[in-house]
């Protein structure tokens, strides 16, 4: 079974924007897991705009499956990682006014810088994932860095399975999860992935380990209810 882990990004925005603490995060995050979410996500970014960075060492103390931190290497962030010490990093390249990832590493070009952070992460006992996009190269510079993982930029396939495109938009992601493979690095996945389109992916995608999924599940869950939307993932994880 893929593990599925569920970013809780979606609720400190609802939270945030009325102010006080409804809903509350840690709540949230506790009935996740006994739903049955076998991990939790958080995107902390540098205004706090969502996930604050407080948020992150609050869950830590509660969270009894697997915590993963997700973020731009930037000072302030690896301080964080550095305290809270979560169970996976997942490093992403976004920029600080970013509204939701765009793009993986290019794991060439930032390929000492990279490895630089893994090491660092690594020696703390932290497993490491980089975040990127199915291409061949860019797996290959992932493993260069000594990288335990890489999670796979899922947006394009979800835009070609939307398009009716399926096999087009797997492809890419089958290949790059066969050479992840080959090289040693475990797969996850994560972006604009949905009760719609999951089940494909997840029988298409070899080694598939773990799904990062957040804003699809939670506005699911408005209309079929959390509880629910996390269980009719891990059927279609299964």
């Amino acid at each position: 079974m893929t593990v599925l882990s569920v970013n809780v990004n979606k609720i400190a925005t609802l939270r945030n924007a009325r102010g006080g603490n409804v809903p509350n995060l840690i709540k949230v995050a506790q009935d996740i897991e006994r739903f049955g979410g076998q991990g939790i996500t958080i995107h902390p970014r540098p205004d706090e705009r969502h996930i604050r960075y407080q948020d992150a060492r609050d869950l830590k103390k509660i969270v009894t499956t697997e915590l993963n931190i997700e973020g731009n290497p930037i000072d302030s962030f690896v301080q964080l990682v550095d305290e809270v010490q979560p169970h996976q990093v997942t490093l992403v390249p976004d920029a600080p006014d970013a509204i939701t990832s765009s793009a993986g590493w290019d794991t060439i070009e930032h390929n000492s810088y990279l490895s630089e952070i893994v090491k660092h992460f690594k020696n703390q006992g932290i497993r490491t994932s980089i975040f990127v996009d199915p291409v061949i190269e860019m797996i290959e510079g992932a493993a260069k860095t000594g990288v335990d993982r890489i999670e796979l930029y899922t947006e394009e396939y979800a835009v070609q399975f939307s398009k009716g495109n399926p096999e087009k938009g797997v492809q890419p992601y089958r290949d790059a999860a066969l050479k992840a493979h080959e090289l040693g690095l475990g797969i996850n996945a994560g972006h604009d992935l949905s009760l719609e389109n999951i089940k494909y992916f997840k029988e298409n995608v070899p080694n598939l380990i773990e799904v990062s999924i957040g804003h699809a599940l939670i506005s699911e869950s408005i209309y079929l209810g959390l509880e629910n939307v996390v269980n009719m993932y891990k059927s279609r994880l299964a």
